[in-house]
């Protein structure tokens, strides 16, 4: 196994918790690198991208490829915001994520960190970065807790 796929498995399992890097980046994926830096810059399988590692700090940001992959194959992940149904369409067109509809969020979740939402069924609705802790989140009556960056229902 190449040096950078055992780096980007190891920095997804620290980020979302052990054994979901060898789920979510299977060994025929292919990344690419800044032309500027040479760095490891996007994680693609099969020409789709799958996530970004973020030069700024050093972690994923993932794709909705990504997030359905773990939904799927990682539920033990510590990456998930479930969201009331009645805004999951808000949600999933590409709105932010608001204290007072989350219904659970795995207690792992701290401010900045990648998450993905779920409606109550488990559906992925989007991913974004939270701006909430787990602890926050669960306390909070108001405000933004998860600020969306994709959709799975964007225009």
């Amino acid at each position: 196994m190449d040096n950078n796929l055992a780096k980007v498995r190891s920095i997804a399992d620290y980020q979302f918790g052990k054994g979901v890097g060898a789920q979510l980046f299977p060994d025929n994926i292919e990344i690419q690198y800044s032309p500027r830096t040479g760095r490891i810059r996007y994680i693609n399988l099969n020409g789709e991208r799958l996530a970004t590692l973020r030069p700024t700090d050093g972690v994923l940001s993932l794709s909705l490829k990504a997030a359905q992959i773990m939904a799927d194959k990682t539920p033990f992940a510590k990456c998930f915001v479930t969201v009331q149904n009645e805004v999951s369409k808000y949600i999933a067109a590409g709105g932010d994520v608001f204290a007072v509809h989350v219904v659970k969020v795995d207690t792992e979740v701290g401010a900045k960190d990648e998450v993905i939402a779920l409606d109550e069924d488990g559906q992925v609705l989007a991913v974004g970065r939270t701006v909430l802790s787990s602890e926050e989140m669960k306390a909070s009556k108001t405000g933004v807790a998860v600020k969306v960056r994709h959709g799975t229902k964007e225009s």
